[in-house]
C-alpha cells in the first residue's frame, strides 16, 4: 500500500501595512535618514526683517538733518555775537568785565556758554552775583550785583572797601568820605603789611573782628564827652582810640594775632582797658591828655599835651 505525501499547508499573505500606519523614519544619527520639513518662511520675509524700516529710516534722516543745520549754524556766518554789554557794576572797572565778555564778540550765539561767562565775572572781587544772557539778535547781556560796603580800610597805598567776608573788592579815592560810606566802620591802617594790600586781599577774620569791637567802644564808657573816635592800626602799639576833637590817643596794642585768644578773651581784656582810661579820665581833664597807654590795664601810662 502506497502512501501519499500530506500536501503542505498554504501560507496566507500577511496584508501589506498601510503608508498611514508605518511608523516614522528616523533620521540616522550618521545622516542616513531623510524628515520631512515645515514650510520656512519665504526669503522676500525675512529680508524685509533684516532692513530697516520707513519710519526708523526717517527718523534717522530726521536727525541727521537736526545734527547737519546745528553745526552749520555753530559754524555759519549767521546768529554770531555781533554786541556785548553789562550794567550794574557802580565800582567794578569795566575793564574787567570787559575781558570776560568782549571775547565772545564773532563766536557763535549758539555756543555762549552764559554759565560759565557768569561764574568768570563773579571770580572778580567786585561782583557777588552775575546774570548772563544771549538771544538770536547777537547781543551777550550780563547784569551784575556789587556787594554792601561793610568797612572802609585805609592803607598808605590806597583806600579800599570791604565787604562782609573781609575781602577788598574796590578800591576808592583818598579824602573825604562821601555821604554814602559817612556811617561805615572806617580803619586806618599804617602797618607796614598795609603797604601790600590790593583789591582781592582779604583782611584775617581775627583781626577785622577786633577792629569792629574796638569801633564799638562808645566814649561815654570811658569817661569822654568825645562824640566820636577812630581806629587807627600800626606795627608798634597795635590797635589806638583817637579822638580828633579833643586831640587824645589810646594805644590798646595788639588784637586779632594770638590764635589761642578767643573772643570772650578778646572782649574782657577791652573792657578792662576801657575801666582803666575811665579811671583816668575821672581823675584827669581828658582836654589835658594827649597819650595813654593802657596795653597793660595794670599799669596805665599817660602823657599831657605840650
Amino acid at each position: 500500500m502506497k502512501l501519499k505525501p500530506m500536501p503542505r499547508p498554504r501560507r496566507t499573505p500577511k496584508p501589506k501595512a498601510s503608508r498611514s500606519s508605518r511608523p516614522a523614519a528616523r533620521r540616522s544619527p550618521l545622516g542616513g535618514g531623510r524628515q520631512a520639513r515645515r514650510p520656512g518662511v519665504p526669503l522676500r520675509q525675512r529680508i524685509a526683517k533684516r532692513m530697516p524700516s520707513i519710519r526708523r529710516a526717517l527718523a534717522v534722516l530726521g536727525a541727521a538733518a537736526v545734527v547737519a543745520g546745528i553745526v552749520a549754524a555753530l559754524n555759519g556766518p549767521w546768529f554770531r555775537v555781533a554786541s556785548v554789554e553789562w550794567s550794574g557794576g557802580a565800582r567794578t572797572q569795566e575793564a574787567d568785565v570787559a575781558a570776560v565778555l568782549e571775547a565772545q564778540v564773532g563766536t557763535s550765539v549758539l555756543a555762549v556758554d552764559t554759565g560759565a561767562l557768569a561764574a568768570s565775572l563773579e571770580a572778580l572781587p567786585s561782583v557777588e552775583t552775575a546774570r548772563v544772557e544771549a538771544d538770536l539778535a547777537g547781543r551777550v547781556r550780563a547784569t551784575i550785583t556789587e556787594p554792601d560796603v561793610a568797612f572802609v580800610w585805609d592803607t598808605r597805598r590806597g583806600r579800599f572797601l570791604g565787604a562782609r567776608d573781609g575781602t577788598l573788592f574796590a578800591e576808592t579815592a583818598t579824602g573825604a568820605l562821601d555821604d554814602a560810606l559817612a556811617g561805615v566802620p572806617h580803619i586806618v591802617d599804617d602797618r607796614f603789611a598795609g603797604r601790600r594790600l590790593l583789591v582781592g586781599d582779604r583782611i584775617p577774620g581775627p583781626l577785622l573782628e577786633a577792629a569792629h569791637r574796638i569801633l564799638a567802644v562808645d566814649p561815654v564808657a570811658m569817661g569822654s564827652v568825645a562824640t566820636r573816635l577812630r581806629v587807627r592800626l600800626d606795627d608798634e602799639y597795635g590797635f589806638r582810640l583817637v579822638s580828633g576833637e579833643l586831640g587824645w590817643e589810646v594805644a590798646l596794642g595788639v588784637y586779632g594775632i594770638d590764635p589761642n585768644e578767643t573772643a570772650a578773651d578778646v572782649a574782657a581784656r577791652l573792657e578792662r582797658q576801657v575801666a582803666a582810661v575811665r579811671t583816668l579820665f575821672a581823675e584827669r581833664p581828658e582836654t589835658n591828655i594827649g597819650w595813654v597807654d593802657v596795653r597793660n590795664p595794670g599799669r596805665v601810662y599817660f602823657r599831657a599835651k605840650g
